[in-house]
């Protein structure tokens, strides 16, 4: 909640023009009026397309189409770009390297084992997992905890939501993906130290 509240006040979040993936203005006044409340909008809108729909058959092979369109378009990138990082992660120093600048901070945060845990902190790019599977030689239960539940919040995953992302048509680079990752990382990173040194 607390990286979503700051992060749309961060570059490159902040300097994204309110416009829409076509660049056109959204006309929320248009579809719902000033007066309206939300809830209120929304179940409008969920009836009137409820009612526009008037066949079963073309809503389950709408459903059928993108079920497929998940399947056919998302799963090997997902399936690629992940078993490539496990590949980097097992057999390469690279996540070791990247991950160097977490060491002073998880250091300063009194995570034990800091220096495993900081290759994590830099995996999470590649695979939401794969921080969990590289943990598995991390002894302490807080440093864990504190791995887990990172790799969790760090939100911005190349093998998924990344990819999708870069593949739609929503401006967005990859550069700018990972600087949103690293922020999300440094937001999340003292809340969830403080809250396992509560735990732990």
């Amino acid at each position: 909640l607390v990286a979503a509240i700051i992060m749309p006040k961060l570059p490159p979040l902040s300097r994204k023009k309110n416009v829409l993936y076509d660049g056109s203005l959204p006309n929320f006044n248009e579809e719902s009026g000033q007066t309206d409340h939300s809830l209120k909008t929304g179940f409008k809108l969920a009836t009137e397309k409820a009612t526009s729909q008037s066949f079963v058959k073309r809503v389950f092979i709408d459903g059928v189409k993108n079920v497929l369109d998940m399947w056919l378009g998302v799963i090997p990138v997902v399936m690629a770009i992940g078993t490539l990082a496990l590949i980097l992660a097992t057999y390469t120093p690279i996540f070791e390297i990247l991950g160097l600048p977490f060491t002073p901070i998880l250091n300063l945060l009194g995570v034990p084992e800091a220096a495993a845990a900081s290759q994590t902190l830099i995996a999470g790019f590649a695979d939401m997992l794969l921080p969990s599977v590289l943990a598995a030689s991390i002894e302490n239960d807080m440093t864990r905890f504190i791995v887990a539940s990172v790799s969790v919040t760090q939100l911005i995953y190349l093998s998924e939501v990344g990819a999708l992302l870069l593949g739609s048509k929503i401006p967005v680079k990859f550069w700018e993906l990972f600087i949103i990752f690293i922020e999300r990382t440094l937001i999340t990173l003292p809340i969830i130290s403080l809250v396992a040194h509560l735990i732990f």
